[in-house]
């Protein structure tokens, strides 16, 4: 390298440019911030180069699972796919903690509060729609199929973008907008008669064991199922710190609630252990104790303070609720899917709570003075079975009511200690420090308690402190699913009306045929909307001359798309034809490959079996004809009512209609 000498004067003004330049770049740029996110990008390094490995490794063991047909040896590959399902649900929830790290605009609690139970989402593969759809549009619809490449892409998109939502409100609308679609492509693509030969494979939540169904009812449960996990995410990462977040995680808890309650009353036959009756009942049960939590949590902060002996009994609540559950999670054969740490950290809750009741009590006791009423407390130990009666009398002078408080606060000390025994003894709890610090946290609060009490002249022990009767002043309600609210248009509505085109039904293309208007019009009577009806056929008329025939639905006005118009559009059209006359397509149905009945034929928002009672009375309607791009969040409208006459599908009596001129 050949240096070249410069003068003085100008190398100095170079080096001084050179100088600021570099002093105002290090003005711009953190080092601290630039080193953090360099660590940052190391664990998202790390942790995805983990999930590969967890994912070959659950690929090389689902593959075992179903090659073999030793029951040993499929228990024993069932049992490494619960651990890979573990690690990879840890994994995720390490990713996303490193996601809310490099996230400044997400709260930072000061309080310490108890660590939820959130669940893992179920996961799924790619799935093949277009194939399956395009030969049933083709061959059934009777369409172009390659005219729907727009929606069949659409559909796959949402569908891959459902696979790993994010953990806020958007994802739950995305999850919202595909199970929508489900219901739409359930009526009108899925039948007894045909349907797509699809094979829907999910991974269950609790054990990563893979189960598959050819029934579309099974990716609908799979959705739901995932819509409740992932409100108990967005519950569990909330702020309860604060009124706000302890009311917004009390509410996605309940809506979580409320989903599992939504699939278990509408879903059965489960493939797979995290759908089954009694595991679901069970993930009810803990989202409305998780639910109830945040509300004695809410009610328990600083300000506005609850009195003590509300909380006493809201604590008895939480720890009644939580008891459930840990019954629940104890017994066969939900204690083979769920989690040992799970049914632990219930049991410490239980344990934890039901102390608090005591520690609360205690100060209620404390609190109170002489000229306080003393029914007010003592409705803190009445007996549910018997409302009138009150348990043991509270005493009226204070040296008892101290007494009566001490014995309170022995119990509180004695179930937070069980508390902190039963955390040490689980190993995956032992790692949750913050758990640890909230139990010893009230242990710390009791013992002082006690200890100011404590008198040196007290030689005799009070008398066993009565339980505490749980009741909650904001009674929980199962929250239902926000479904029914969702607004979506269905993505293939150019197939036409669903009332028609769906594979539930047959019909013969006819047409176009071209009609001259004759001294007394068309000769047709036409009714309804969406596709609009030949009624009836004047007989010599144009229309019958054309061979047009009662019941027949007109698709097409002079090469114009029509199934969606309403009445008035199609009759403006046909009296808009001049002496040139008109030209009409229309379909005619053909005899049912499905036996009809006589009863209520609406498909089931679930699937075939009554695995729902029907999508009306879940919310859902058939889209408004819409001439414009099918976006996601377009709105419905209600579709027209439709009765038998003769065999054939007629609009009811209520809709328009009239002769055509």
């Amino acid at each position: 390298m050949i240096l070249e000498e410069k003068p003085d004067a100008e190398g100095e003004g170079e080096d001084s440019a050179r100088l600021q330049a570099a002093g105002s770049v290090l003005k711009r740029c953190d080092p601290l911030a630039q080193t953090q996110h360099s660590w940052l990008q190391s664990q998202r390094t790390r942790i995805y180069q983990q999930i590969a490995k967890e994912l070959r490794m659950r690929t090389g063991a689902e593959n075992l699972y179903r090659a073999t047909s030793n029951n040993q040896v499929r228990e024993t590959v069932a049992l490494e796919l619960s651990y890979v399902n573990s690690n990879l649900q840890l994994l995720k929830e390490e990713l996303e903690g490193l996601s809310s790290m490099a996230d400044p605009e997400q709260p930072k609690g000061e309080g310490v509060t108890v660590p939820m139970i959130p669940l893992g989402l179920k996961e799924t593969k790619e799935l093949d729609w277009a194939t399956s759809l395009k030969e049933l549009i083709s061959g059934h619809f009777g369409e172009d199929d390659a005219t729907y490449e727009t929606e069949i892409m659409e559909l796959e998109s949402l569908r891959q973008a459902m696979r790993t939502p994010s953990r806020d409100e958007a994802g739950l609308q995305l999850l919202e907008a595909y199970y929508s679609q489900l219901c739409f492509l359930d009526m009108r693509f899925f039948s007894s008669a045909r349907s797509p030969g699809l094979l829907f494979q999910w991974y269950d939540s609790l054990t990563g064991v893979p189960a598959q169904q050819r029934a579309l009812a099974f990716e609908k449960g799979s959705v739901l199922f995932n819509i409740g996990a992932l409100h108990t995410q967005i519950g569990a990462c909330q702020d309860r710190s604060c009124p706000e977040g302890a009311h917004r995680a009390a509410q996605a808890f309940q809506r979580a609630a409320g989903a599992f309650s939504l699939l278990r009353e509408n879903f059965s036959h489960a493939p797979s252990p995290d759908m089954s009756t009694a595991c679901l009942s069970t993930l009810e049960q803990l989202m409305a104790a998780q639910a109830q939590e945040c509300i004695f949590e809410g009610l328990s902060l600083p300000a506005p303070a609850t009195p003590h002996n509300c909380l006493a009994q809201e604590a008895a609540q939480v720890a009644a609720e939580y008891r459930l559950v840990h019954r629940a999670m104890a017994q066969p054969p939900v204690q083979d899917y769920v989690p040992p740490s799970w049914t632990t950290l219930v049991h410490v809750k239980t344990e934890h709570f039901h102390a608090l009741a005591h520690y609360h009590a205690a100060m209620a006791l404390c609190d109170s003075s002489s000229e306080d009423k003393l029914p007010t407390h003592e409705q803190a130990f009445q007996s549910p079975q018997s409302p009138e009666s009150h348990g043991p009398p509270l005493p009226q002078q204070p040296e008892e009511r101290r007494k009566l408080a001490k014995a309170h606060l022995k119990r509180a000390i004695l179930g937070q200690e069980e508390a902190l025994r039963l955390h040490a003894l689980c190993r995956v709890l032992r790692t949750v420090d913050l758990l640890q610090a909230v139990v010893a946290q009230a242990l710390q609060h009791s013992l002082a308690k006690y200890s100011e009490l404590e008198r040196e002249d007290d030689f005799f022990e009070a008398a066993e402190a009565p339980d505490i009767q749980p009741k909650t002043h904001q009674k929980l309600a199962v929250r239902p699913s926000s479904l029914s609210q969702m607004k979506v248009a269905d993505i293939f509505h150019r197939l036409g009306p669903l009332s028609v085109f769906s594979t539930k039904n047959r019909w013969q293309l006819v047409g176009p045929v071209h009609m001259a208007r004759g001294e007394g019009g068309f000769g047709f009577t036409l009714r309804g909307d969406s596709p609009v009806l030949i009624a009836a056929v004047v007989p010599g008329g144009p229309a019958a001359a054309a061979g047009l025939k009662e019941g027949d639905y007109i698709v097409s006005v002079n090469a114009q798309p029509c199934k969606w118009w309403k009445h008035a559009e199609v009759v403006a059209q046909l009296r808009a034809a001049g002496e040139g006359g008109v030209s009409l397509q229309v379909v005619s149905l053909l005899p049912s490959p499905e036996p009809r009945g006589t009863g209520d034929h609406r498909p089931g928002l679930l699937g075939p079996g009554g695995l729902l009672k029907s999508q009306r009375e879940c919310g859902f309607e058939t889209p408004a004809p819409m001439h414009a791009s099918t976006l996601h969040l377009l709105g419905w409208s209600r579709k027209a009512k439709w009765c038998k006459t003769g065999g054939r599908l007629q609009p009811s009596a209520g809709g328009d209609s009239g002769t055509c001129p």
